[in-house]
């Protein structure tokens, strides 16, 4: 089973959108197969933990109840004051019963197969320990590359919604408060644990959410006085200092 760990902060305007990629997800059969033919709804749990929002969240987790129920998804909803998504996602893996987490912010919405896909690349890769696929944010894709270890020590560019062996993670830092995944990848990485690159745009992120944010990289060259700049400078400097890089 997958569990789609969603942590939230106001995002009531965005996840209606994120329930939805993933209550039209689908099966499509491939000619070397080797999941069982089922309906993904069968393969997926959904916790969402909502951390502090101040919004009209719970209103519409409520209106997505039924649909949730009709499709036979066991959704889990908890509360918590706000901790910061890191806190947030912990809490949502410590309730998963799944052997495959996916964590996956409010303002993701899936392709119809990303789950199957997913699903079937570790299943064809049991060396690796976790998939990831290329993206969209907002009008920009990003293409990606194949797994490779040097270059992750040196940029962050895996997203944190990807599939990943519930065996092998280790947590999120919750002492880190940005580039959370690269973190988690590089502490993965530390352990002897790698990923496998799906070479598909299978999720888009949706812009100006609470949880993710993302700027062109000519501002860091022509803005460096910028706040948001100066932030992501001092995140990377943190999580190259915690690694040793």
């Amino acid at each position: 089973m997958i569990s789609i760990i969603i942590p939230t902060y106001n995002n009531a305007d965005k996840i209606g959108s994120c329930f939805d990629s993933i209550l039209h997800q689908k099966y499509i059969p491939r000619p070397t197969e080797i999941l069982i033919e089922k309906d993904p709804h069968d393969l997926a749990e959904v916790i969402v933990v909502n951390d502090g929002s101040t919004d009209d969240t719970n209103a519409v987790i409520d209106s997505f109840k039924p649909r949730f129920n009709e499709h036979g998804i066991d959704l889990t909803y908890v509360s918590q004051d706000n901790q910061g998504a890191p806190a947030a996602r912990n809490k949502g893996a410590s309730l998963a019963r799944g052997e495959y987490l996916l964590f996956c912010d409010a303002d993701v919405v899936m392709e119809p197969v990303m789950l199957t896909r997913m699903l079937e690349e570790l299943e064809s890769h049991p060396e690796a320990s976790y998939a990831y696929s290329s993206f969209r944010w907002g009008r920009k894709i990003f293409r990606l590359w194949p797994f490779d270890e040097d270059r992750l020590r040196a940029m962050p560019f895996i997203h944190t919604t990807s599939l990943i062996r519930r065996e092998h993670f280790p947590g999120f830092d919750v002492s880190v408060k940005k580039l959370q995944d690269w973190d988690l990848w590089l502490t993965m990485l530390e352990q002897g644990h790698g990923g496998i690159w799906i070479d598909q745009v299978l999720f888009s992120v949706k812009t100006g959410g609470t949880m993710s944010e993302w700027v062109p990289s000519f501002v860091y060259k022509l803005l460096p006085f910028l706040p948001i700049v100066r932030k992501y400078r001092l995140a990377i400097d943190y999580v190259k200092r915690k690694h040793g890089l």
